[in-house]
């Protein structure tokens, strides 16, 4: 354990021991009121079906997906065996996020199947196991949970241990289930809230797609004459528009890397060009502002360099992804740029990548989109007068900033109810709020 997973296992444990222990409330360790990690004897059929539950079907705040199943002989070895009324937390990395562990319940013959990354944690009788599961996905569990874990770089994993001697504050049985129903009818409302405000995050930006794809492809004049572009994804433009291919405008060329890449030779802190990689640009909007690498004189020299207002484009990782250099910076080979446009046409160039629509028929955005200097250059845009330029990039601006505004109050919202969600439950199992 590194000195920060100490420090922070040591701050949620003073909060754990600082917590009153309410009246007719015991402290148990967790091994000594469940079974952990043992399987109980199989009595189905081979050919009886169970449910299968890979990592990926382990969702956030205690979701399980069991809509696969498998007949018993076609599961084979290597799988962890739970049951009906078993919690399941997971071992590894992001275990703790956003709960990520589940109540097994509805499973195909009563018996699941999933990954040796799970802890099972078999409640005794005298335990409910609604309040067990509320327990594992409280906000004390995970914070002492994190402070335990183990392992270099960034797959870590949460020790035996750790389960075994987690001391839980119990109640009596009634006062369980009392706090398994509360929390079980506060947490749905609280849900049924998100859901709705990320029906709205959706909704939102299929409303900002139209809206930049309607100007890029339609212009800002209603009344003007149209044309049949040719094109499926421009359909009809304004008559006096072209349509051109971005390869007619400018050379589409590829980024470089210094090799080896790691080699620190290529690197300083003090260098002049920052390094892009492909987070750097996941992790920001419309402007490259900064990195978390600096190039050596030598590392930009074996490079790209690119320079504030410079349109670059991923092909790799978030492919797809236009983005505009706000500092000096080097481009890797998982990029593309465009030597030759004029800078009143890169943010124009920014909004038609940033709408996607160019892209339909290329393959699916993500992992099956394959772009390369050939496919992008190929592209066709309908290109505007310089004037309407100006026009159509500052009104994309000005309501894109505004539907920008209203989804930050959106999700600001969903972080709150997050967090409440978080704070109910860890309040209701350590018994900190009394509940009807």
């Amino acid at each position: 354990m590194n000195a920060a997973s100490s420090s922070a296992q040591l701050g949620a444990m003073d909060l754990y021991h600082a917590l009153p222990c309410p009246e007719g409330w015991v402290t148990r360790r967790l091994r000594f009121f469940t079974r952990i990690n043992k399987a109980q004897p199989i009595t189905l059929a081979p050919e009886d079906e169970v449910s299968f539950v890979p990592m990926a079907a382990i969702g956030e705040h205690g979701g399980i997906q069991l809509d696969q199943v498998k007949a018993l002989d076609e599961v084979g070895d290597g799988y962890t065996y739970f049951a009906d009324s078993d919690v399941v937390v997971a071992k590894i990395t992001p275990c703790f996020e956003n709960g990520k562990g589940a109540f097994a319940k509805g499973l195909r013959n009563g018996i699941a199947f999933g990954t040796t990354e799970l802890h099972v944690i078999r409640p005794a009788d005298d335990i409910d196991g609604r309040f067990l599961f509320y327990l594992s996905i409280s906000e004390l569990f995970r914070k002492l949970g994190e402070g335990a874990m183990y392992g270099a770089g960034g797959q870590k994993r949460v020790p035996d241990l750790f389960i075994k001697d987690f001391q839980a504050l119990v109640p009596p049985l009634d006062q369980q289930q009392k706090i398994a129903a509360f929390l079980d009818r506060k947490t749905a409302e609280i849900d049924t809230l998100i859901a709705k405000k990320r029906r709205l995050l959706d909704r939102l930006a299929e409303k900002r797609t139209a809206l930049i794809t309607r100007a890029v492809t339609k212009g800002l004049n209603p009344d003007a004459p149209m044309k049949d572009s040719g094109i499926e994804w421009l359909g009809e433009i304004p008559a006096h528009w072209d349509v051109m291919a971005i390869k007619w405008i400018t050379p589409v060329l590829r980024g470089a890397s210094p090799r080896p890449i790691d080699d620190p030779i290529y690197f300083d802190d003090e260098g002049e060009y920052s390094w892009v990689r492909i987070a750097d640009v996941t992790a920001s909007e419309m402007r490259l502002e900064k990195t978390t690498q600096r190039l050596s004189e030598l590392g930009a020299s074996l490079s790209v360099k690119r320079h504030p207002g410079d349109l670059f484009l991923s092909i790799a990782g978030s492919v797809g992804k236009p983005i505009i250099a706000g500092i000096k910076c080097c481009i890797h080979d998982g990029f593309v740029y465009f030597p030759r446009i004029p800078p009143e046409l890169s943010e124009y160039l920014f909004w038609i990548f940033k709408s996607g629509q160019p892209y339909l028929g290329l393959g699916k955005l993500g992992t099956q989109l394959n772009l390369n200097t050939d496919t992008v250059g190929g592209i066709r845009i309908a290109l505007p007068p310089a004037d309407e330029v100006h026009e159509i990039v500052d009104w994309i601006s000005g309501n894109v900033k505004s539907l920008d505004e209203i989804h930050e109050r959106i999700s600001n919202a969903i972080v709150r109810l997050e967090e409440y969600r978080s704070a109910l439950i860890t309040n209701a199992v350590t018994g900190q709020i009394k509940v009807a």
